[in-house]
């Protein structure tokens, strides 16, 4: 069946007008919509349990679909406004949509439109939604024929008056698929327990990763206490970068470590970094500080009580620099060729 034959069957809009619950509705919260958007209950869901994104794949070419359900929890009417957009990570790694706009669309290397581009809804963009009521809206994902392989990250966004709820969308296109990263800018700041190693991650693949990060550390006499792998709290898209800092509270106070960052993903993706830095006590650097200080000033004054005395023992004219006075050079005689 068509997609358009699709959506003239459907209707752009079904309304599932059944109360949702008799009592009455308590007043909304001052960040609450009064609305909430996700995906429509179906065969994907686990049962009693509602779907957390869209999950789509397909080859290039091909038109998905799949449906929004929205739910007006209020007593008055709710009229929103629905748009793909493309996503991404934001510096710190957090998952985030590009505004609406021409220019906010950007693929994975931010070179041109992404997925966001690809989402439609026919004549449902705009939906009105009674008091009460849930309405279900499906759209359609079209993939176009050239787009290259891999995982395109993407979200469909509903809006009412200023505020936006994202539902993120998993998008998969199918053929050769590569999981790669790099690890950059390595650097420990702090020290002791309040140590942390600051770096970056960069997706160089073309799937989203979830990374695990191990530390490793050496001292100048051998091996420090680093960090056991763990799982990082984001999840990587392709192409992106994101820099990070993980806590390492086995730092030592005073040493010179060479830290060694080593992350691993799903798909056989490594790559490690590396990082140096002195660890120096800060009230050991402020006394070294001030002891080095002190000791050029005693030099100082050394060597002018030095001088001054040497000036005070040496005889008048032995200054060192004084020299005699060179002898008068004898006369000249005047030769007139006869001898005497």
């Amino acid at each position: 069946m068509s997609v358009l034959h699709t959506f003239r069957r459907l209707g752009v809009l079904l309304l599932a007008a059944t109360a949702l619950h008799a009592a009455a509705a308590a007043p909304a919260a001052a960040d609450d919509p009064g609305w909430t958007a996700e995906p429509a209950a179906g065969a994907a869901a686990r049962p009693g349990a509602a779907r957390p994104y869209f999950y789509l794949s397909g080859t290039p070419g091909t038109v998905l679909e799949d449906r929004l359900a929205l739910t007006n929890t209020t007593d008055r009417e709710r009229t929103i406004t629905l748009r793909g957009a493309d996503a991404y990570n934001t510096a710190e790694g957090a998952f985030a949509v590009r505004p609406a706009g021409p220019a906010a669309t950007g693929g994975p290397a931010g070179t041109g439109p992404g997925a966001g581009a690809w989402v439609g809804f026919g004549s449902g963009a705009t939906v009105t939604i009674p008091p009460r009521t849930r309405a279900v809206v499906p759209f359609t994902v079209t993939v176009p024929p050239a787009s290259p392989p891999g995982d395109h990250p993407a979200a469909v966004v509903a809006t009412e008056s200023g505020h936006e709820v994202g539902v993120r969308i998993h998008l998969r296109v199918s053929g050769p698929t590569l999981a790669a990263l790099t690890v950059e800018d390595v650097a420990v700041r702090g020290r002791g327990p309040a140590a942390v190693v600051a770096y970056t991650l960069v997706n160089r693949g073309n799937v989203a990763l979830a990374p695990e990060l191990a530390i490793r550390a050496e001292g100048l006499f051998g091996e420090v206490p680093g960090r056991g792998a763990r799982a990082l709290p984001v999840e990587l898209l392709p192409g992106q970068r994101v820099r990070l800092t993980e806590p390492w509270p086995g730092a030592p106070v005073a040493d010179r470590v060479r830290v060694t960052l080593t992350v691993t993903a799903p798909g056989g993706a490594l790559a490690a970094g590396i990082g140096t830095r002195w660890l120096v006590p800060r009230d050991l650097a402020g006394w070294t500080g001030l002891g080095l200080l002190g000791l050029g000033a005693a030099a100082a004054a050394a060597l002018v009580l030095v001088r001054g005395r040497r000036r005070r023992q040496d005889p008048p004219g032995d200054e060192p620099g004084d020299e005699p006075p060179a002898p008068a050079p004898a006369p000249e005689h005047e030769l007139t060729g006869a001898s005497r």
